[in-house]
């Protein structure tokens, strides 16, 4: 199988070859840095360089490109949190730096796309979600009092949004089809939901209900790509359309067992535990036996639940990688009938 077979086939739930080895997100920038320093030879400075880096590893080629909602005059919060409005008027007059004409740079994906078609590469993209984006513009704290104080305009936000996401996806989709794509929200924390499901029913279901039948429309994978517990938003997403979450943190409280259980024919990236992939042998063995259960039906791709850490060296990232291949084999076995 090439990359895209393998990842369609786990997708659908089909016999494959083996696990896809990837990393869905690139690593820290202080972890290259310290395996430069133990004699990688490749440096992390563009998204070309990206791709060399998963080569050297000899792993499968996922490239993922953002549909920016923010041009790149858009004015920057005065500190981490902070935001760039406070009233309608103030995001009237930053409209204008809202929801560009080209979101995407198009030689890139063109490029990417010929790569595609070969099998070699599966893209994804990636979109403001309709909780990620408003936080941006109020800032953190505002964020959460404006679903109360200031509703009117989170509807007016999101629906513009959407309306952004269906122009940007028509761009997109002219080029190629990617593979699968994720709303960015980040809407749990280890306790849960940062809203209720009633707030999510009024200010955010009714624009995904816009967005995701025109992804699926095309073939594309819907995922949620949210740190933190997702227990309990996973069913919410699941009412919406949304078919996939990732990267199911272990250390927020995420059980993938328990979710699978729950919901059977949801999909899922991540999920291996990223603090015990410098803890030796052992440890990386186990937490691989605690995935291979959900690898083994289908719907399910193995890889660190975040970035690699910078605590993590180059032996150790060998290591895990090593023991990684061994598994992705193991999980095929049962795919294919063999176990």
């Amino acid at each position: 199988m090439n990359t895209r077979e393998r990842f369609h086939a786990v997708m659908n739930f089909q016999e494959f070859d083996r696990l896809p080895i990837l990393e869905w997100a690139s690593w820290w920038k202080d972890t290259i840095d310290r395996w430069n320093n133990e004699g990688m030879p490749i440096k992390k400075s563009d998204p070309e360089s990206t791709m060399e880096i998963m080569r050297y590893f000899d792993m499968d080629i996922y490239y993922q490109g953002w549909l920016r909602s923010r041009g790149v005059d858009t004015p920057r919060p005065a500190s981490h949190g902070a935001g760039i409005m406070k009233t309608p008027e103030d995001y009237e007059n930053i409209r204008k730096y809202l929801h560009p004409e080209m979101p995407f740079n198009r030689e890139s994906w063109e490029k990417w796309a010929k790569i595609q078609e070969k099998g070699d590469v599966v893209l994804w993209f990636s979109l403001d979600g309709f909780f990620w984006f408003p936080r941006a513009l109020f800032g953190i704290e505002a964020h959460l009092f404006s679903f109360y104080d200031q509703p009117e305009l989170y509807h007016r936000i999101n629906s513009e949004l959407a309306e952004f996401h269906l122009r940007a996806i028509d761009q997109l989709c002219e080029i190629c089809t990617p593979d699968f794509m994720t709303f960015a929200e980040d809407m749990s924390y280890n306790n849960g939901p940062m809203i209720s499901k009633e707030l999510f029913d009024e200010f955010m279901k009714p624009y995904y209900l816009k967005v995701v039948p025109e992804l699926k429309k095309r073939g594309i994978r819907v995922f949620i790509d949210s740190d933190g517990d997702i227990t309990q938003p996973a069913a919410w997403f699941e009412e919406v359309g949304i078919e996939g979450i990732l990267p199911i943190e272990k250390q927020a409280g995420t059980d993938l067992v328990e979710l699978r259980k729950k919901h059977p024919d949801q999909l899922y990236i991540g999920a291996f535990d990223k603090m015990v992939m410098n803890k030796g042998e052992e440890a990386i063995r186990n937490e691989f036996e605690r995935l291979l259960p959900v690898a083994r039906q289908g719907g399910f791709i193995i890889s660190c639940d975040h970035q690699t850490p910078p605590g993590v060296s180059l032996d150790d990232y060998r290591l895990y990688l090593k023991i990684w291949r061994e598994y992705a084999e193991l999980a095929a076995k049962a795919s294919s009938g063999q176990e």
